[in-house]
């Protein structure tokens, strides 16, 4: 396993992460299960795991406390807020009143008294910079976080939220967390030179794009069982941009069968590969999945192997750029732009 700075933070953490939205009911993955794959994880050399209050509703918070009793200290441990957790307008976003209460109880559900990394899980249009950023300095200095970090944010709120943190002299994020895999190239060209530019960690999420990059999803084979119950349009195939991946995976399974690597290997090898990020989360079900993916902690990809994945899905291109989640609201709100 290799290991790389946490943004300016001195940090060190594993160039693969596991992140554990599988836990619970999302990924069907008992506690066993889960105490197995964290097991597994830490004695292959990773030490971050990543989780959020809106996994399972809390319930992926929960089996993770369960699996890193007693280790506590020898786990980066991070976690996200914002999303919503019940139907309650104000159990959600980025607000004081938001933020504390749902710290609290992520600590509660992991059964420690403070997280490495607090992130917001999304941008909250509602709520200023500085409110946010004002709790979480306090929440910081009060001990409960160590760092707090953004995830999925346009590249021009990182910016905005890097000038609030200066301007109103409070900490500031240190890390993001966006997607980010060969399919999905669009962090390039806009969000990575700004992580670069202010040296924030990059946490980079579905590596192996939901699937599509894991080795089981070529043409010819039955992909409807990847289908995910929260977004089963991902695999369905009469769409243009799943046509599209689809070709691409194509020939990405000759790139890699002529360097000697799994799909796996090469999806995660490019990943980590780009100077900008520093770990690439692993998302894994099963022990099987988990062992796939951490045979390739220690790929390096050739220049050569790079510049062929540069041939078939261009830099900054996403093939399914809807699937962002980023996307600002005045472009999906037909009432923000025609006041």
């Amino acid at each position: 396993m290799q290991y790389r700075t946490l943004g300016r933070t001195g940090v060190q953490v594993s160039t693969l992460a596991l992140g554990a939205m599988n836990f619970g009911q999302i990924g069907r993955t008992t506690q066993e299960e889960a105490t197995t794959l964290v097991d597994t994880a830490l004695e292959s050399g990773v030490n971050l795991i990543d989780t959020a209050d809106w996994y399972g509703r809390g319930e992926s918070e929960e089996m993770v406390g369960k699996a890193i009793a007693g280790r506590r200290d020898d786990i980066v441990l991070a976690t996200k807020a914002t999303m919503p957790m019940s139907d309650e307008p104000n159990h959600q976003g980025g607000s004081r009143r938001w933020v504390v209460t749902a710290l609290e109880n992520s600590l509660r559900r992991l059964g420690v008294d403070h997280v490495d990394l607090y992130q917001m899980h999304r941008w909250d249009p509602t709520t200023s910079d500085e409110e946010t950023l004002a709790v979480l300095t306090d929440l910081q200095r009060a001990g409960k976080i160590r760092y707090f970090g953004s995830s999925t944010f346009p590249a021009y709120r990182i910016v905005q939220a890097q000038w609030a943190a200066r301007e109103h002299r409070l900490s500031r994020y240190v890390t993001e967390q966006p997607s980010y895999s060969i399919l999905q190239r669009g962090i390039e060209a806009h969000v990575l030179p700004v992580t670069q530019e202010y040296g924030l960690g990059v946490l980079a999420w579905s590596p192996l794009a939901s699937g599509w990059l894991s080795g089981a999803v070529r043409r010819g084979r039955d992909i409807t069982t990847h289908r995910s119950g929260i977004l089963p349009e991902r695999f369905d195939t009469t769409l243009p941009a799943n046509q599209a991946r689809l070709d691409a995976v194509e020939r990405l399974a000759g790139v890699a069968d002529a360097a000697g690597l799994t799909m796996i290997q090469l999806a995660l090898g490019f990943v980590t590969a780009h100077p900008g990020v520093t770990s690439a989360l692993i998302g894994p079900r099963t022990p099987d999945h988990l062992r796939a993916q951490l045979a390739a902690a220690d790929t390096v990809l050739p220049a050569d192997v790079l510049d062929a994945v540069d041939e078939i899905v261009a830099p900054g291109t996403d093939l399914a750029a809807h699937e962002k989640f980023d996307t600002p609201p005045a472009l999906l709100d037909p009432a923000l732009r025609r006041r």
